[in-house]
């Protein structure tokens, strides 16, 4: 049996979609399909049920899956003894998946994955872009080997998290929105604050739901206007454009306050939130994965 095939119908169970696995895999969908197709002509089972909104795992299935994923992570452990043993060179190889909010992905990433390349070109970097939520359940299924977490309390069964750093927040506005004029005398409270226009990162956005429940709690009544994108770069357009405010990591605006497109906003101050490093506890943790966890940390120092 080739474990290609394995593989194949480990992320369609996953994904629970042909088309988001064959993106994943980097695959054509009729590839995915052909693929799934031979693994159940070969075990005589049905794995699948074919829906219209996606696929759904037969209770064959189900039990496969489990079985499917021991075999790859068994594979896994055979080609890191074999590269340590000399079989590559002595080099570190292998794939690692790994998710973070954008928050992380848009600033901090990039650098990550350029020096792991540079230190260990025969490793590849899956990433995907997750809030906390999805990716405890993407570590708990297998479908993760990683995850970085914006959270200050990560207290999740059967996920060790490991605090990795500190962001700083800052929330912004455009140079000349009236907050900053209201505030020439003194810095705005939370009243003030309450009644503002807000442009947020998505729900799930651990800072940004504490920032709404604090806004809310301060509203007395009045109802802050707030819309949340799943981009930050819509948010930031937004605000410098003058039509309402944002809590940001300090990371994701730090061009935008020094060339004067953006103005931190005087009033509160917020505390840092807390990057954490997550992994199943149970899962065996590749040389190719802690070889990126031993690169993170040093990208979270500015």
């Amino acid at each position: 049996m080739e474990t290609r095939l394995l593989r194949t119908f480990a992320t369609v169970a996953r994904t629970g979609n042909l088309t988001a696995a064959a993106e994943r895999l980097h695959l054509v969908q009729s590839t995915v399909t052909a693929q799934v197709q031979a693994l159940e002509k070969e075990l005589d089972l049905r794995l699948f049920d074919r829906l219209p909104r996606g696929v759904v795992l037969t209770g064959a299935g189900r039990e496969v899956l489990a079985q499917a994923e021991a075999v790859l992570e068994a594979e896994s452990r055979l080609r890191a003894a074999a590269a340590s043993a000399g079989g590559a060179g002595g080099r570190v190889t292998g794939r690692v998946v790994l998710s973070a909010g954008e928050t992380l992905v848009s600033a901090r990433l990039p650098g990550v994955i350029a020096a792991l390349r540079r230190s260990h070109p025969g490793i590849e970097v899956d990433l995907h872009t997750m809030g906390t939520a999805t990716a405890v359940a993407a570590l708990r299924t297998g479908e993760l080997d990683l995850a970085l977490l914006l959270e200050d309390e990560a207290n999740f069964r059967d996920i060790e998290c490991t605090p990795l750093a500190r962001e700083p927040l800052v929330l912004v506005c455009s140079p000349d929105h009236p907050v900053t004029r209201s505030a020439t005398d003194s810095p705005a409270g939370w009243a003030e604050l309450a009644r503002q226009d807000y442009f947020l990162h998505e729900q799930g956005c651990s800072y940004s739901d504490h920032f709404i429940d604090r806004l809310l709690a301060a509203a007395e009544g009045s109802q802050p206007r707030i819309t949340r994108f799943g981009s930050l770069e819509a948010a930031r357009s937004c605000v410098a454009a003058g039509l309402g405010l944002s809590l940001l990591a300090r990371v994701n605006v730090a061009d935008a306050l020094a060339a004067g497109r953006l103005t931190q906003v005087p009033g509160p101050r917020f505390p840092d939130v807390t990057v954490q490093l997550a992994r199943h506890q149970r899962r065996w943790l590749s040389p190719a994965a802690a070889a990126l966890a031993t690169e993170l940390p040093h990208h979270f120092t500015g």
